[in-house]
């Protein structure tokens, strides 16, 4: 073989191992980042031009993630958030417009106590979608229907839970107390003099 040809292979061979190696460096990234991201992954899929474009969003919020100055909160201000988290859902029976907007506010804290910025909401769920990927989707959907005038009093119990999903991920562990079973109640009926009484688990 002449050495014009054996360059033209070497340079082949080449072409193929960087097109192998980038095709299989491609779908470790992108199995990597569906670990991380679970179900937020399919919906950057979904919202994106391109898979390459969702992955490249999805990379950033890391690289973002990575910057931040978080902590774990202290056992004596978990127990105190606890604490509120439960007067929230008693309070809800009898004002559940106002406990959702108090259930808002209290994720918003927990997550200033944490480390992570609190301005604008997309940029929340993103940020939070890193560390807290299974239960972001809780706090868009909580989100959406705090933002729905018609959502009714069953509508609103479905967003508290939902805010009680991030709220003990972002909380952690209680060695005291435990928000996973206090249970969200129903809201008081609008009718006059009737109550619902049933207390639903999420």
């Amino acid at each position: 073989m002449s050495t014009a040809g054996i360059v033209i292979l070497v340079v082949v061979l080449l072409a193929v191992l960087f097109a192998a190696g980038w095709y299989l460096g491609g779908l470790a990234r992108s199995r990597r980042l569906r670990n991380r991201f679970g179900p937020e992954y399919d919906r950057s899929l979904e919202s994106a031009d391109s898979r390459r474009t969702a992955e490249r969003e999805l990379t950033a919020r890391e690289k973002r993630y990575a910057e931040l100055d978080l902590k774990p909160l202290p056992v004596a201000a978990r127990a105190r958030y606890v604490e509120e988290w439960t007067g929230i859902q008693e309070r809800f029976v009898d004002a559940p417009d106002e406990s959702l907007a108090e259930a808002d506010e209290l994720v918003h804290s927990v997550m200033r106590d944490r480390g992570y910025p609190t301005d604008g909401f997309d940029q929340q769920a993103a940020d939070l979608s890193v560390e807290h990927a299974d239960v972001v989707s809780h706090y868009r959907d909580a989100h959406r229907i705090r933002g729905t005038a018609e959502a009714d009093t069953e509508e609103q119990r479905q967003a508290l839970v939902h805010y009680r999903a991030l709220f003990r991920s972002l909380v952690g562990p209680i060695e005291t107390v435990d928000p996973d079973k206090a249970e969200v109640p129903a809201a008081r009926e609008t009718t006059e003099g009737a109550v619902d009484g049933a207390r639903l688990k999420s």
